[in-house]
């Protein structure tokens, strides 16, 4: 019955570790681009479609605005992106990409690429892993 509490049968420990060991792989080459693991996270969500409010970048990557806002406010000092409040709702601000943010990301497209010969994993395993994670991430938000 102990064992149960052995660190060793503990599947959230190897997934802790693993999540920052993958972090730590990450931060050479976004040392490169002078950008945070967390400032990557913004861009890429921005990469994908902007502008986009503060409260939507917020949900999709699971932070509140009182710890984006600070990340934010430091890639608008970078000149990565721009901050913008609404004219039909100045509570609302949106962010979009400057000319900087949009070249950062033909700089950043083989991160991921060089971040899995790093910890000399397949793709086919990193898509298993991520499949996995998804499986149980999804179950969880539903419950």
């Amino acid at each position: 019955m102990d064992e149960i509490l052995n660190l060793k049968s503990q599947v959230c420990f190897p997934i802790y570790t693993l999540s920052r060991e993958i972090i730590h792989q990450y931060r050479p080459f976004l040392d490169e681009l002078e950008i945070t693991y967390s400032q990557y996270l913004v861009l890429m969500v921005l990469w994908e479609q902007e502008p986009q409010t503060v409260n939507q970048i917020g949900k999709k990557l699971y932070l509140d605005s009182g710890t984006l806002t600070p990340l934010l406010k430091r890639l608008e000092l970078k000149k990565f992106i721009t901050r913008t409040r609404k004219p039909s709702d100045e509570r609302v601000v949106e962010i979009g990409l400057t000319e900087n943010g949009h070249e950062l990301k033909s700089k950043a497209v083989l991160i991921p690429q060089k971040v899995a010969e790093a910890m000399s994993v397949s793709s086919e395993e990193l898509l298993e892993l991520k499949e996995i994670v998804m499986k149980i991430l999804n179950k969880t938000k539903c419950s």
